[in-house]
């Protein structure tokens, strides 16, 4: 600490004396009309200019050399006292870090080295820290997240990574938009949570003088659209649930809701795959993914398992005969952690959670949930006590989950009834009875089917990366009281 001090103290004096000489150290714009890098490397022979930060520096007497860096590369610059005259003891008062635009001939050194032997040069902003030696030989990673600037500055694989994470969002939108969806936006603050079983952040609203939940789903308001007349619609946005933080949770996070009327699971399940395969082709150029030490091919058709038929073959469990009592003597002999009171579609759910869910390496559709855990999902047509939902697994994660919409308004009273009342640790996490929604229904929905898919695991299965920090820019991390 007291090494960067001393560092620091002796970029300000050169910062004082860059003053003292006329130099704006802080200009508003470079002079130059510029060129980006990667372009003025294949304009050998001409002049041209180019601003980006220091990276390196090598004095040797009347000749420094030093590479520029901007988002698109980097180049070798040539400084020769001869060519500068006065100019050329300015760069005693430059640092590895700053900011400049150089203005001279592209030519190609001796050692077949792309140069641009430089006739002027102005300072754009003087950097007062020195970047780190050894970045990613840091034991504390924490350190990275909470100075992402430095991460991306110095990691080119962590540049990368959030260059995939730009393509994710900007093909999923691509995708929907051609499927005819529009993208909309609906409230963050909401008056009752609803649309997952989550716990809630609560805020109080001055100007209103009233409590307001941060969203923990956009369901509801995007129901209500469909109701409004959007067959199909979908919203990109924050999520906000007050859980733990681990490497698949982080309290703020981006979610991708899409409905569409007169569709059911099934479609959903079609549309969902087909959005994997468009982004994996316009990602890789393939329909191969890397997840793990594992290739998984997404190009084929996935295929649709009912829960209870893969209880039945991993397990040789029966679950449309056995009974709570049952159930709930298997997960104990099994030491799944119960919190006493389930339902038997809870218990259900549970086995296969923790006991077959991380098996499902390649790409799986998990369908026909028990109702007990699906307060938003259509009944099934076929099976009593089974709803039409899905979640698709790859790599042994969860990556979706969607359904055929409930749209009867008198069963959806009955669900929400029924989950503010089953057994679970925090029953803040049940969905509320939002009335504002039930009467929205009660004017009449089409049949119609919707998905939810974290956006953040999107990007985590599409760079082969297994925590959310690292595929978030700006991840939630205690308050650091040192730099307060």
């Amino acid at each position: 600490m007291q090494r960067l001090e001393e560092i620091r103290q002796a970029r300000l004096e050169k910062l004082q004396k860059l003053r003292d000489l006329g130099v704006d150290p802080y200009p508003p714009k470079s002079s130059y009309t510029l060129t980006s890098i990667v372009k003025a490397r294949e304009e050998e022979g001409k002049t041209l200019a180019v601003a980006g930060r220091l990276w390196r520096w090598r004095e040797h007497g009347n000749v420094t050399f030093a590479d520029l860096k901007d988002s698109s590369g980097q180049i070798q610059l040539l400084f020769q006292k001869k060519n500068l005259d006065s100019q050329f003891d300015l760069l005693k008062l430059f640092d590895v870090g700053d900011f400049l635009a150089v203005c001279g001939e592209v030519i190609k050194t001796s050692a077949g080295e792309i140069t641009i032997d430089v006739a002027k040069f102005e300072l754009l902003s003087k950097s007062l820290r020195p970047l780190p030696d050894d970045w990613h030989g840091l034991k504390d990673i924490e350190v990275r997240y909470r100075k992402r600037y430095l991460d991306l500055l110095l990691d080119p694989e962590m540049r990368h990574r959030f260059d995939v994470r730009t393509s994710v969002f900007k093909e999923t939108r691509n995708y929907l938009d051609a499927l005819g969806f529009k993208e909309v936006e609906t409230p963050i603050f909401h008056p009752l949570y609803g649309g997952a079983n989550a716990k809630p952040f609560t805020t109080h609203m001055q100007a209103l003088d009233t409590d307001f939940y941060l969203r923990i789903a956009f369901e509801l308001y995007l129901k209500r659209l469909v109701a409004g007349g959007y067959d199909k619609v979908y919203e990109i946005g924050r999520d906000f649930r007050n859980e733990g933080i681990d490497h698949s949770h982080n309290p703020e996070f981006t979610m991708l809701e899409w409905y569409e009327a007169y569709a059911d699971y099934h479609r959903v399940m079609d549309v969902t795959e087909g959005l994997f395969k468009h982004l994996a082709e316009k990602i890789f150029g393939r329909t191969q993914i890397q997840v793990g030490d594992t290739t998984v091919e997404i190009g084929h058709a996935w295929p649709r398992i009912t829960m209870s038929d893969l209880l039945a073959q991993k397990l040789d469990l029966d679950v449309e005969k056995l009974d709570v009592k049952a159930l709930t003597e298997f997960c104990q002999k099994r030491k799944l952690e119960l919190v006493r009171g389930e339902t038997k579609g809870q218990l259900i759910f549970e086995i296969f959670d923790k006991l077959i869910a991380k098996d499902l390496i390649n790409p799986t559709w998990v369908i026909d949930y028990p109702a007990d855990v699906s307060p938003l999902s259509k009944p099934h047509r076929t099976r009593e006590g089974w709803t039409e939902r899905f979640e698709g697994y790859m790599g042994g994660r969860e990556i979706c989950d969607g359904w055929s919409e409930l749209t009867d308004p008198q069963v959806q009273r009955e669900r929400f009834e029924t989950d503010t009342k089953i057994a679970r640790k925090d029953k803040s996490e049940a969905q509320q009875v939002d009335e504002d929604f039930l009467e929205a229904m009660e004017y009449g929905m089409p049949p119609m089917g919707g998905i939810g898919i974290g956006m953040d695991r999107l990007v985590m299965f599409f760079t082969n990366t297994w925590s959310l920090k690292e595929v978030i820019l700006f991840p939630t991390l205690r308050i650091n009281k040192k730099a307060l």
